[in-house]
């Protein structure tokens, strides 16, 4: 089996492993980036046909870099992104279709890492895999003839489903676009709503990234106690529009409260349809108290916008909950429910109970190992495209200070 050494190997090539790079080559730091597959091939392969970015092209970007192609309040499509990385990456050292199957410590406090192309030999290591490793799919309608269920990465666009009605799980970004779409297709769409946050996609003439920004959400070091698996439903799709569950069900999406159980062909919902709706709108109403508030404070001249803050009343799916879904004329079931961490196959033992890496903004305790791309690694903007530039020459830094 080859051997090839390299000061520093960084695993994955997208927008994280993509920085990193970047910021080491700025360092004059030999180095190797790997991809099981092609740059940014998530967002090539594992997201549905229309998707765009939910930030505008202003935002959703390396600093050194802008979508030139992109109206910058435009969302870019996916495509889009793959191609802009891409062009981002020609003169770095990146090498495509390579997989590494496992990561060990070698005995002179280096790495070891073996790809299905041979072994690799690294001083320095940087995981930068990402946050959407493993889908997760609950196990909760078991497998049937007739009944197609797939995970939101697996979904393309209503044309590749069965003839049929379709059940969207869960009310996040991915969840809320996607029945949003099928709807629009003229499916018959059902969607589950979680506990949610709802920001205003814009207002009084800002967007709300921009507002996240100013308001220092962004800078947020951890999730607060309770809103761990939280979701944000927000839309850059169709020019971008507030995400609002109530125009979903005046367009003819019927939603449910959590799915909570299944029966002899029904699926049991939760009574809490209300209550999930209520919070997000409580979410979305605290961003405009606090808008208006820096406002005031910064003696900043933007328009008035007293229409933003009227909540219409609640959906009458809401007031009239269905309790039992009868699964009969639903053919495909789309679980929109998020993806868990899958370091499997690193063989170090750096790993908390729930399999997350131990690491202070990215720097773990074992000398020259390194993770970059996951949520809330240094700040709450931290899996996004600019939060993933940030943290990545961070590391950079760090690994460029390190004592030969």
């Amino acid at each position: 089996m080859t051997m090839e050494k390299i000061d520093t190997l960084v695993i994955g090539g997208g927008q994280a492993g993509i920085a990193v790079s970047h910021h080491l080559a700025k360092l004059g730091k030999p180095h190797l980036v790997v991809e099981r597959g092609r740059i940014a091939e998530r967002w090539r392969s594992e997201r549905w046909d229309s998707l765009v970015t939910n930030g505008p092209a202003w935002h959703d970007r390396f600093p050194d870099q802008k979508f030139n192609e992109l109206d910058p309040d435009g969302f870019a499509p996916k495509e889009n992104v793959a191609a802009y990385f891409e062009r981002f990456a020609a003169d770095l050292p990146v090498r495509c279709g390579v997989t590494v199957t496992a990561l060990h410590q070698d005995a002179q406090g280096g790495f070891l890492a073996e790809t299905d192309q041979g072994q690799i030999s690294a001083r320095n290591v940087v995981v930068a895999t990402g946050p959407f490793q493993r889908p997760l799919i609950p196990d909760l309608i078991p497998a049937q003839d007739g009944l197609l269920q797939i995970h939101s990465n697996a979904y393309k666009n209503p044309d590749a489903l069965p003839q049929g009605a379709v059940l969207v799980v869960g009310a996040g970004s991915s969840g809320a676009q996607i029945a949003d779409e099928l709807q629009r297709s003229g499916r018959k769409t059902y969607l589950s709503v979680g506990p949610h946050d709802r920001p205003p996609r814009r207002y009084r003439g800002k967007d709300f990234v921009w507002w996240l920004g100013v308001l220092g959400k962004w800078e947020m070091k951890s999730r607060t106690p309770g809103t761990e698996h939280i979701t944000i439903a927000v839309s850059g799709a169709y020019g971008g529009h507030t995400m609002d569950f109530r125009r979903l069900a005046d367009a003819g999406v019927t939603l449910l409260g959590r799915s909570q159980a299944y029966q002899n062909g029904h699926l049991k919902i939760n009574d809490d349809l209300a209550q999930n709706i209520a919070g997000g709108d409580a979410n979305y109403l605290s961003v405009l108290r606090e808008a208006d508030a820096y406002i005031i404070a910064q003696g900043l001249d933007l328009p008035l916008e007293p229409e933003a803050h009227i909540i219409g009343p609640m959906p009458v799916a809401a007031l009239d909950p269905i309790r039992t879904l009868d699964l009969a004329g639903i053919t495909s079931v789309i679980w929109a429910t998020g993806y868990a961490l899958d370091f499997g196959w690193i063989n170090i033992d750096i790993f908390n109970a729930k399999g997350a890496p131990k690491h202070h903004e990215g720097v773990t305790d074992i000398k020259g190992l390194y993770f970059v791309g996951l949520p809330f690694l240094s700040h709450r903007g931290s899996a996004f495209i600019w939060g993933a530039w940030r943290d990545g020459g961070a590391v950079a830094q760090h690994i460029g200070a390190r004592p030969d």
